[in-house]
């Protein structure tokens, strides 16, 4: 009897391995393909907190918060245009800006400007400078935030007026490349305040009770998420605590937004791009520290 030929299963054992090769190479780029997709996949999220000391005229202000827009290589104006429609539609009282707008070059500043400049809301819009507007030019993101009409609030404050109730709205300068004057944030509030500050490990020192919420972006929700073990980079000295949502700080409350935009690698992983809308209700009691 003739000894049976080989070929045939070397054949089938070629084929096996070059139809795996070939599926691990679909799979990532569909993985690969997906991620560039959710970068641009916005979520509105709608998320109520509680403000000690909000007066009664201000529970059920609405305020749309944007960060980490990052207008530049991997994220053009028309999605600034979008997250600016997208904005304008949750017809929020307040718009506050958490800084980083533009990645890379100086160029992208005047342009994301131009666009921003659609923003309108009944309190004002208002904003805050991050690490990369340092990086790419202060001077110059400074300029455009008051020819857009966004009222810059490092290391400044702002009355709301509603009646005869205010409410106070401050923030300080990057906790990277810049300086905090909280005091000069607050001026003389003595009541419910909300401060803007692009990083959230700003509030790991703040103490005065009159800060009732810090808002925060920078950490982009790690960006690239992995269930369940979390993100693999925050930066943030305190690991995961500020990642993403409500986070309670030592002495107050913070929340802290995934970002709009990316910066490299281009991508998003169960993390997608977030614009928030609070809504601001009173609080019987001071937060509890941690």
């Amino acid at each position: 009897m003739a000894e049976p030929d080989p070929q045939p299963s070397k054949w089938t054992r070629r084929r096996i391995l070059k139809t795996g090769f070939f599926s691990g190479l679909g799979l990532l780029a569909t993985g690969v393909g997906y991620s560039l997709a959710e970068a641009c996949w916005i979520e509105v999220v709608e998320q109520k907190v509680a403000v000690p000391g909000l007066p009664d005229e201000f529970s059920g202000l609405r305020v749309a918060f944007l960060s980490d827009i990052h207008h530049g290589p991997y994220t053009g104006l028309s999605y600034v245009k979008k997250i600016v429609e997208r904005a304008l539609a949750a017809k929020p009282d307040l718009i506050l800006l958490g800084g980083d707008y533009v990645h890379r070059d100086e160029k992208y500043i005047a342009p994301c400007f131009n666009e921003l400049a659609a923003l309108k809301a009944p309190l004002g819009v208002f904003g805050v400078l991050g690490n990369h507007d340092h990086w790419e030019n202060a001077a110059l993101t400074r300029s455009e935030m008051k020819s857009a009409g966004i009222g810059d609030l490092t290391n400044a404050g702002v009355w709301l007026m509603r009646g005869a109730a205010r409410l106070r709205v401050g923030g300080v300068g990057d906790l990277w490349c810049d300086e905090q004057d909280l005091d000069a944030a607050l001026g003389d509030a003595t009541g419910a305040s909300i401060v803007l500050s692009h990083n959230p490990d700003f509030a790991e020192s703040v103490t005065d009770p009159r800060v009732g919420l810090v808002l925060s972006g920078h950490t982009h929700g790690g960006q690239v998420v992995l269930p369940p073990f979390g993100a693999p980079f925050v930066p943030s000295r305190y690991g995961q605590k500020y990642l993403r949502g409500l986070v309670q700080a030592p002495k107050t409350l913070v929340y802290v937004t995934r970002g709009l935009g990316t910066i490299t690698p281009p991508t998003r992983f169960c993390c997608r791009p977030e614009l928030t809308i609070l809504t601001a209700v009173g609080a019987s009691r001071p937060h509890s520290p941690v």
